[in-house]
């Protein structure tokens, strides 16, 4: 792993894209500075990504500004900052995200018993307690409610393609995570908040509305390997539901040989639970799913149902492109 080639590839590609000039600054920094390159590689190389340490950088106290500061206060803070590094995972919960699955799982038969592998603190696993509005090309607004009322979470969505009529039915949810989070915790919801990008104050906002939401009932989260706990979970739940596993970001950190077990473990539980797979992954992270688009197409995230693409989604749910 070239640690300075890793983080000038974040810089032109990720943070360019998801709208970040300040990490795009400061991976720049780290790109050319072979001092920090040097620490990052004292690091395990899952522990070196950019997002990681930006975000552990931030929770110790990291000042805003360009590279030049921040550089500084990193050199001197660096010990506190790689405990941080070598405690954590990156594990960014994107409630928005529930607006680009929406569509797709909204149209499953319920009742829906929902499943979330990588869950972190089980944002995304209430898509029926936030409300939507939805934005076709030509300027129409479609809103989307719970059953019960508008939501304190609004999520804003550009569309193109059908906009969903109604809410998924969900009866039962639960996640998996390698460490979940609590967000009744204040240390679990400070470190959410550091992995949400500088600029980005608007998904701030959501996050702490969703995180109240979701402290109101919380989710039951088991700890543990998605590749062991999953088909326990998927046992558990309620037989006259219709099962469905969504992952969102979360397959990039399994090795291939994960990744042809945890296919395979789809395969078997479509087979032997009628299970549904829902995958709103990078383009590069399942080859044979990005195979199936049509020519022409230059994804950032593809949501997949049982292998095969429906929709173009933007990584922070800002947008869907239903196929």
């Amino acid at each position: 792993m070239d640690t300075a080639a890793v983080y000038a590839q974040f810089a032109e590609s990720q943070a360019l894209n998801g709208g970040s000039p300040t990490y795009q600054d400061w991976a720049r920094g780290v790109a050319a500075d072979p001092e920090l390159c040097s620490l990052l590689d004292g690091l395990p190389e899952p522990k070196r990504q950019p997002n990681l340490l930006f975000a552990a950088a931030r929770l110790v106290g990291a000042p805003s500004g360009g590279w030049a500061g921040v550089r500084t206060w990193l050199l001197a803070a660096w010990p506190e900052v790689e405990r941080e590094m070598r405690a954590r995972a990156t594990q960014t919960n994107e409630p928005r995200r529930c607006a680009t699955l929406l569509p797709t799982l909204a149209a499953i038969d319920g009742p829906v018993a929902l499943i979330e592998v990588g869950a972190s603190a089980g944002l995304c696993l209430y898509p029926d307690r936030y409300s939507y509005v939805y934005t076709s090309p030509d300027g129409g607004r479609t809103r989307l409610d719970p059953a019960d009322g508008p939501s304190a979470v609004v999520l804003p969505c550009t569309i193109e393609g059908p906009v969903p009529i109604r809410m998924p039915d969900v009866v039962w949810r639960a996640g998996i995570d390698l460490n979940p989070l609590d967000v009744r915790d204040p240390a679990d919801l400070a470190w959410l908040e550091a992995l949400v990008w500088p600029e980005h104050t608007d998904r701030i906002e959501t996050l702490r509305a969703a995180a109240h939401v979701v402290a109101e009932d919380p989710p039951r989260l088991v700890t543990g390997n998605l590749l062991d706990a999953l088909p326990d979970l998927v046992a558990a739940a309620p037989a006259e539901a219709t099962v469905v596993v969504q992952n969102s970001a979360a397959l990039y950190y399994l090795t291939p040989a994960e990744l042809v077990t945890f296919e395979a473990t789809m395969d078997e539980l479509r087979r032997t639970r009628g299970a549904v797979w829902l995958s709103n992954e990078g383009w590069t992270v399942l080859p044979a799913v990005a195979a199936r688009l049509p020519q022409g197409l230059s994804p950032q995230f593809i949501l997949a149902r049982d292998g095969e693409p429906v929709a173009l989604t933007d990584p922070h749910g800002r947008s869907v492109r239903l196929l």
